[in-house]
């Protein structure tokens, strides 16, 4: 089981505190650091001190790190053009000696987008940009050195595009595709995705979605276990009740619901969790979302206490 280090720093998080958390992923040999790609804060927190830029922030790490993957939980199609998008993210795995991996999703939050004045269409026109924009990032990223790209679509156009620069893992970074949508989703993945990622559902829910993604990759002669499954949840362990209850705390939330909905308890019982979700699900990754970024205490204790009853 791999397990990454899943962080939001919307809702209040400096670009040195997110060098922290992943300087202490890598020291505590965690597979990966990964971020959300937001710009406003949800629920009650103010946000302070404003969000930070997923591609810079990750251009940063790139430099400052030297083992751990890193990646995005996932970038919005309605953020950046996707060639602006496919060079900045080349540029990343260059910076990072080939470390990224793509997370790309049709992009949700209506009031970020009404803050930051960006457009955000209907849902069906969201996914049909985002069907395009993975034509076109992989399309560049995959086209030999020498070589133009074009690219007709309705919502975008590309002429004989030198296709550079080229990211350091080829053909290309791994796609990484999520989400619940029970169609265009899952169409989605089997065609463009090396990883598919359930957020924060219960096994029911993970086990049927998983299942449509490997039904979409049978339909176009994919074979299903070339897709890594993986899984995102809350996480909230302590060495004892005490401390459980504080670390939920820290986050605005209950100790109780948390052990329903998240990773939380105990090493033991987190231990015990992860297994019965991994036997039920097949995920081979996880991803810790970590929302007490102050707390590095909290990624040491779930790299000695938990990580090694998972191998």
């Amino acid at each position: 089981m791999d397990l990454r280090i899943f962080t939001e720093p919307q809702q209040g998080a400096t670009y040195d505190d997110l060098l922290r958390v992943a300087r202490a992923t890598e020291d505590a040999g965690y597979d990966a650091f990964f971020r959300s790609d937001h710009y406003l804060h949800m629920g009650g927190v103010s946000g302070l001190p404003g969000p930070t830029d997923a591609w810079i922030t990750l251009a940063g790490l790139a430099r400052e790190t030297s083992r751990i993957r890193l990646g995005t939980l996932v970038t919005a199609a309605t953020f950046r053009h996707p060639a602006v998008l496919a060079i900045s993210v080349a540029q990343v795995d260059q910076m990072s000696g080939g470390r990224v991996d793509f997370g790309f999703g049709a992009g949700w939050f209506a009031d970020e987008h009404t803050a930051y004045g960006i457009a955000l269409p209907e849902v069906r026109e969201r996914f049909d940009r985002c069907a395009e924009q993975l034509e076109i990032i992989t399309g560049l990223w995959e086209t030999p050195v020498g070589a133009t790209f074009d690219f007709v679509g309705k919502h975008y156009e590309l002429t004989r595009s030198p296709a550079l620069p080229k990211p350091v893992q080829r053909p290309r970074p791994p796609v990484i595709i999520g989400g619940t949508g029970k169609k265009r989703t899952p169409e989605l993945a089997a065609r463009f995705a090396q990883e598919f990622n359930l957020p924060f559902a219960d096994p029911d829910t993970a086990v049927a979605q998983f299942e449509r993604v490997a039904a979409a990759a049978r339909a176009i002669g994919r074979n299903p276990d070339e897709i890594i499954r993986s899984a995102a949840q809350v996480v909230c362990v302590g060495r004892d009740e005490a401390e459980v209850a504080r670390r939920a705390a820290a986050i605005g939330r209950e100790v109780d619901e948390l052990r329903v909905n998240g990773l939380a308890g105990t090493p033991a019982e987190v231990v015990d969790k992860i297994g019965r979700y991994r036997e039920l699900t097949g995920i081979t990754r996880l991803y810790l979302q970590v929302l007490d970024l102050s707390d590095l205490d909290h990624l040491e204790l779930v790299a000695a206490e938990v990580a090694p009853q998972l191998r």
